[in-house]
């Protein structure tokens, strides 16, 4: 019996979720006013299909909410292909309200302050991207493009998405400007690291690791007095320079917290073992166990 993958097989409950669906909107408005009201009007662009559709629009004059559908036609398939039918009816559902809210929505431009346009344009799109990920879809191709690509080459995602964006930058040099492409450099940046706080959140999840002398009431300060789920990990200590022979073995103590609870977990530490070694990882994402639940991008 062949089992259905589950990426096959679209998940209404999932599309009709009031809540994605007003994330989505919420975004949408959002990538509206920082497109009519500060980039499009100072010739102000992101990167990815945004910023190609804003670059065709003021060189060959089209209308950009039909760049935007058509441009992004071929990535919703490419999303359909590699991530799923939700995800794909999602985005097109996000792509559609973002070209009649250009399309309908008249916005006069806001400043004609260049800083403050690449700052708060940036900001207005990073958190409307952001909105629209978490909402279950996209608003630009690009990322689809990185996920279709990666899988075909020896590239990672942040390597192709890097290199779709130096070309587009670069042209936007040569048409409109250096100084223009500059600045849509810090609007792109901006708008990007908006979007990875609004995905990731405050209470993105990072990992702490304890080696220390006294595991056991380590383990008792992490689970009893700061109610942490622990992983223990058998390991070994040791192989220092000049006594490479010598080791011992030891636990490895792993927890999950968030980032602002680092130090207060550090200084604990510290203060029952000063020379515990401790080391922290990035999570791009966690779930389950005793966590609390996060919001999940798609």
């Amino acid at each position: 019996m062949t089992i259905k993958r589950q990426h096959d097989k679209i998940d209404w409950k999932r599309v009709y979720n009031p809540r994605n669906f007003l994330q989505i909107l919420i975004g949408v408005c959002l990538a509206v006013l920082a497109m009519k009201g500060f980039m499009i009007p100072n010739l102000f662009m992101d990167g990815g299909i945004t910023g190609i559709s804003i670059l065709f629009h003021e060189i060959f004059h089209i209308n950009i909410s039909l760049l935007i559908i058509s441009l992004n036609v071929l990535f919703i398939y490419l999303g359909y292909r590699s991530i799923g039918k939700t995800f794909a009816v999602q985005t097109t559902v996000a792509v559609l309200l973002l070209s009649l809210g250009l399309l309908f929505v008249d916005i006069p431009s806001i400043t004609h302050d260049k800083l403050l346009i690449a700052i708060f344009g940036g900001v207005l799109m990073g958190v409307g991207v952001g909105l629209v990920i978490r909402g279950g879809g996209v608003i630009d191709g690009a990322e689809v493009v990185a996920v279709f690509a990666r899988r075909r080459s020896s590239f990672s995602s942040s390597e192709i998405i890097l290199l779709f964006n130096t070309i587009i930058f670069a042209i936007a040099a040569f048409q409109l400007g250096i100084e223009t492409a500059m600045y849509s450099l810090i609007t792109y940046f901006t708008a990007t690291r908006a979007t990875n706080y609004v995905v990731d959140g405050i209470e993105e999840f990072t990992a702490l690791n304890i080696i220390s002398a006294k595991e056991e009431e380590v383990k008792s300060l992490l689970v009893n007095e700061f109610g942490k789920g622990i992983t223990v990990y058998k390991g070994e200590r040791g192989y220092l320079p000049g006594s490479f022979d010598i080791k011992t073995d030891c636990q490895i103590i792993v927890t999950i917290i968030t980032r602002l609870e680092i130090k207060q977990l550090q200084d604990a530490i510290r203060d029952l073992d000063p020379k515990a070694f401790m080391f922290v990882q990035s999570i791009k994402e966690a779930a389950g166990g005793i966590l609390k639940e996060k919001a999940h991008a798609a």
